[in-house]
């Protein structure tokens, strides 16, 4: 760094410069030891930079800085008190465009970028503020990229790992049992070593060897390329395609073997390889690097680590024969998130390991139900809506569910394949409450007849959503709109997608108002003290997280992915896909993404607290109770949430 001590001069400031005191050292370090970025400082800049702090005070309704008028002279940081930012027009009318309390500072950009103030900047009650010099400021900007960061980039990499850091300390305390796996172990660092035998080896000559070498596990390879793995036999394949078929010991294990050898590069963290695992129901990968197969990694290795695994409650749900135990199992899904979050996992990382095992429950009574009931008379597809169409459930949210079925042939097949699916319907939806999943109160169920029907009534309700939908309508069909298939004939939910996306293509209303209403959907301006404030100067004691924090951007990537034709459903895929689709700038999409993942993070933590005290989750987050950092994460994704409307305005102009 520049060192401080060249900077000498001393500045005059708006509203209060002949007021300006040296503060006490000790004081002055403790603030800034609590203030972000400057908390990112050594502990030798910090004391550096105190001893050149100068402390004023503004009396309420002091002007510090008037829009494109004031040269700004020094950095401000609210140490009491509080300020508003403003614009007026030429007829005198006042619009809010900020409220910054203890911890925030005036200023920073004007003097990075060398303009004048940007906003009319007022006192709104007695303030005292630290005040550091243009010229130091600038220097300290020069040499730590991390304070040029903090403030012309709303999430720096850094900021954002000191925020997933601090929410999972400060808002779920570590279990002692509980150690770090999935997040910082890699494949390379669990597998074993390779036991391998010829293509042509006896089965029983490899029994053998798995015998001798206590493993359970064997890689197989071509005579003619001995390090090329060709397949894998394990304990699974004697008992299920030798013991229990009688085969002759004597054959080759190149016709009991599992080809090709599935793999994972070594440097595959431990929680992609379980979701592999999962997905594919291969216990076994091989440890691929630089283009060799050095080793093997199996489910049991990851699940000795790791004392909750998912893997083994999916295990146990995919063998359950009765829904009684399926019940029991089902309360368990809670314990995964903690699990997931302790790892140091993001949202995404917990819904997508929550939408497996959400999808083997349901697996599981769909199965069970039809065994009951018998093959039901047509094709179905069991579709799931909302939070769990956009696999972006934490928690057992209320359910949202639907039934897709083949078109009947006739009079006859369609009495049958009604009476059949609304029973089946009705049953699943009864079975899914007892695993611990409410049923939603507006009856957006596989149990409602009105959303248990065939394609072809399917296709006409999302045409004349597609025609009719209007902003200032109640019913809100976005809903149904996330779509994606959860049980069944998965070709059904493609059909039923691909007529969507050829429809939408045809006729715009449904982008544009789904936008409308996007943009509608107003976020705070930020936090004061210990309330939200609006864009009206309005005041709350309370924030609803997921209306006002988490939908706008579900609905901003819904609207967009819908115009441009985007088949996922997933917000963070569709905002991924809109960067490739040119519909706004990397770096924008990048922000828009880490928002939604920290606001998100704020609301499952908050949720798991709530559950782990015997109390129902809820999205109401209190402002007294988060730290400045929270209120800065939720402030800043408030702003991108401006930027989201500025590009729904600007793509769906009615000009």
């Amino acid at each position: 760094m520049t060192p401080i001590s060249r900077f000498t001069g001393r500045s005059k400031s708006a509203g209060g410069g002949d007021a300006l005191q040296a503060p006490a050292p000790e004081a002055a370090v403790s603030f800034l030891r609590q203030t972000m970025p400057f908390a990112e400082l050594d502990e030798a800049t910090i004391i550096e930079l105190a001893s050149h702090c100068r402390i004023g005070f503004f009396p309420k309704g002091t002007r510090l800085l008037t829009f494109n008028e004031t040269e700004i002279t020094d950095l401000y940081l609210i140490q009491r008190g509080g300020i508003k930012g403003f614009i007026e027009d030429e007829q005198g009318t006042i619009t809010l465009k900020d409220y910054r309390g203890i911890g925030a500072n005036v200023g920073a950009l004007g003097i990075i970028r060398g303009t004048k103030a940007n906003l009319n900047i007022e006192t709104i009650e007695d303030t005292f503020c630290y005040l550091i010099a243009r010229d130091l400021f600038l220097d300290l900007v020069q040499s730590n990229p991390t304070i040029a960061h903090y403030y012309l980039k709303s999430f720096s990499d850094k900021l954002v790992t000191t925020a997933y850091n601090e929410l999972r300390t400060h808002k779920l305390a570590r279990r002692d049992s509980e150690s770090l796996y999935l997040f910082n172990t890699r494949a390379g660092d669990l597998s074993k070593p390779l036991f391998t035998v010829s293509a042509f080896t006896s089965i029983q000559e490899a029994a053998a060897v798995m015998s001798a070498q206590n493993i359970d596990s064997l890689l197989i390879y071509a005579d003619e390329e001995p390090g090329a793995m060709i397949g894998i036999i394990t304990d699974t394949d004697f008992r299920g395609k030798v013991a229990a078929r009688g085969r002759d010991h004597r054959e080759p294990v190149l016709s009991i073997m599992s080809s090709p050898l599935r793999t994972v590069p070594a440097a595959t963290l431990c929680f992609d390889v379980l979701l592999k695992m999962m997905t594919t129901g291969i216990h076994h990968l091989g440890v691929e690097q630089e283009g060799r197969i050095t080793g093997i990694i199996t489910s049991h290795d990851i699940m000795v680590q790791q004392g909750t695994s998912p893997y083994y409650l999916f295990k146990e749900i995919s063998s359950q024969r009765d829904f009684d135990g399926l019940y029991l199992l089902a309360e368990k899904v809670s314990g995964i998130v903690r699990t997931i979050i302790n790892e140091g996992g993001k949202p995404s990382n917990i819904s997508r390991m929550i939408s497996l095992i959400n999808e083997q429950i349901l697996a599981r009574v769909l199965t069970l139900l039809t065994e009951r009931l018998g093959p039901p008379p047509v094709e179905f597809c069991w579709l799931l809506l909302g939070s769990e169409g956009r696999a972006e459930q934490t928690f057992k949210t209320d359910q949202d569910n639907g039934i897709v079925y083949g078109d009947p042939a006739g009079a006859d097949e369609e009495n049958r394949a009604r009476d059949y699916f609304h029973n089946f319907g009705e049953l699943a939806v009864n079975h899914l409450v007892l695993c611990g999943y409410p049923k939603c109160p507006d009856g957006l169920m596989a149990s409602n007849p009105r959303w248990c029907q065939p394609l072809a009534k399917w296709k006409e309700d999302f045409l004349h959503w597609i025609e009719t939908v209007d902003a200032a309508d109640e019913f809100n069909p976005g809903v149904f709109f996330d779509f994606r298939h959860g049980f069944g004939d998965v070709q059904l939910s493609l059909d039923l997608r691909s007529f969507i996306t050829e429809s939408t293509r045809a006729r715009g209303a449904l982008a544009f108002q789904l936008a409308r209403r996007c943009m509608a959907n107003r976020s705070p301006l930020s936090f004061f003290g210990d309330q939200v404030v609006e864009e009206d100067g309005g005041r709350s004691a309370e924030f609803d997280i997921k209306q006002r924090g988490i939908l706008p951007f579900v609905g901003f990537a819904r609207a967009l992915a819908l115009h441009y034709g985007i088949g996922q459903t997933n917000t963070l895929q569709r905002i991924s896909q809109l960067v490739k689709r040119g519909a706004f700038g990397r770096e924008q999409g990048g922000a828009i993404s880490e928002a939604f993942e920290l606001l998100t993070q704020l609301r499952v933590l908050h949720q798991l607290a709530l559950s782990e005290q015997g109390r129902p989750p809820d999205d109401i987050l209190i402002p007294a109770q988060l730290s400045e950092l929270e209120k800065r994460m939720l402030k800043d994704g408030f702003a991108v949430m401006g930027t989201m409307r500025e590009i729904l305005a600007l793509r769906f102009s009615e000009a």
